[in-house]
């Protein structure tokens, strides 16, 4: 790594954020022998996965797809995703060398000064980096979206977003009304609803359940409604919104007791509930908002890549205001799987970019210990940590990052 204008680290490529998506381009980027950095402003690995509520298990994981080379095999379903997630990542980081920067805060994305073609500046709490092209893995964990409502200041009682949900045992004898259509709204009322004095559920649209299974054509459906809206410029919509909520045994006994009865969203918040405007009411200790992320791109801000529709315009991977930089794991390449892909096609658009240079030779390609990463391309990581030959039991539909 040399050092060049203004104090800079230079490298080839940054890759912003080390979740799956940020991951799968370290992967692809060591394979193709292209310098880079890693920077992630989480404490240890295991991406937005280590900040989920214990009481998720691995088991209610609705969708994990393998990182590429390494499978993960034979996890407890009953011990909590932040911790079986966790470990398998801190194990592929392990097993590839790619040595991850954290924690470290990514302030800024500027241009360079030498124009389109010339390089970006990285700026973060660990210095600032010089590079040709950047990759945003930043997922959408830390930019909850919590919607206003009139009144929303009066409420006594306690609110919070599902990024600070601590599980079901902090609602014990409460009343409970729980915002959101998502898959997190659904999992968090099966839960309160055993602990809680009383739940309600409400949603701005009757949600509609998805029975039977949701194989390979339906994905594609689903990430070709995503894909549009970013091809024009448009925010990406929600996950549900394309693929509607699963109807599985837990789901179905919800509906029959009544804890999934839904109501539609209240008009506003008093001091001790909600109201409606036809005089209906609920009275209220907590307000749950499960209402969502948006993309955290605000460190972008700098290289204007919004459109007039409020998203980033992206054609594959690349932004299409400045192709030197790449988002993955945004909009349809927001799912485990389609991360994978997207890290692999944004490595390979950013070879391109980076051939273009004059008298620039192509890397060579990255090896591990002695080994090619294609050597480790048939293991898997066992329960226990240790490789395991077993193919992986995880789902390979189209898997959703984020499952709110």
């Amino acid at each position: 790594m040399n050092e060049t204008v203004r104090g800079a680290a230079e490298v080839d490529v940054v890759v912003v954020g080390a979740g799956q998506a940020g991951l799968s381009s370290a992967y692809h980027l060591a394979r193709a022998g292209i310098g880079h950095v890693v920077l992630d402003h989480a404490p240890r690995p295991g991406g937005a996965w280590q900040f989920r509520w214990p009481s998720l298990t691995y088991g209610k994981v609705h969708g994990m797809h393998a990182l590429p080379g390494l499978e993960l095999v034979d996890a407890d379903p009953l011990r909590p995703s932040s911790e079986v997630i966790g470990a398998y990542f801190a194990a592929y980081e392990e097993r590839f060398g790619l040595r991850v920067r954290r924690p470290v805060d990514v302030k800024a994305v500027r241009d360079g000064g030498q124009g389109p073609g010339g390089r970006l500046l990285v700026e973060s709490t660990a210095g600032t980096w010089s590079a040709r092209a950047l990759v945003n893995a930043t997922g959408t964990w830390d930019r909850p979206f919590w919607p206003r409502y009139p009144g929303q200041e009066l409420f006594r009682g306690r609110q919070l977003h599902t990024a600070n949900y601590p599980g079901p045992q902090e609602f014990a004898g409460a009343r409970v009304i729980v915002v959101g259509g998502g898959t997190s709204a659904v999992q968090h009322l099966l839960e309160i609803a055993e602990v809680a004095a009383e739940t309600t559920w409400v949603t701005r649209r009757p949600p509609v359940f998805r029975d039977g299974t949701f194989g390979e054509a339906e994905g594609r459906a689903a990430v070709a409604l995503v894909e549009d809206r970013v091809r024009r410029g448009l925010p990406p919509q929600s996950v549900v919104s394309v693929t509607g909520l699963p109807l599985n045994e837990a789901v179905r006994a919800g509906l029959a007791s009544g804890i999934l009865e839904r109501r539609p969203v209240f008009d506003r918040l008093t001091a001790s509930g909600a109201a409606w405007a036809d005089g209906g009411r609920v009275e209220a200790d907590v307000i749950l908002w499960a209402t969502g992320f948006r993309a955290a791109v605000d460190h972008l801000a700098p290289l204007r890549l919004r459109e007039p529709g409020g998203g980033i315009r992206v054609e594959g991977t690349r932004a299409v205001r400045d192709e030197r930089v790449h988002l993955v794991g945004y909009g349809p390449s927001a799912s485990t799987i389609g991360a994978n892909r997207a890290g692999a096609t944004a490595v390979r658009e950013i070879r391109r970019l980076l051939d273009r240079e004059p008298g620039r030779r192509r890397g060579r390609r990255h090896r591990v210990r002695g080994q090619g990463l294609r050597a480790w391309g048939d293991q898997g990581l066992g329960a226990a940590g240790a490789p395991a030959a077993a193919r992986s039991r995880l789902n390979s539909a189209t898997c959703f990052l984020c499952s709110s």
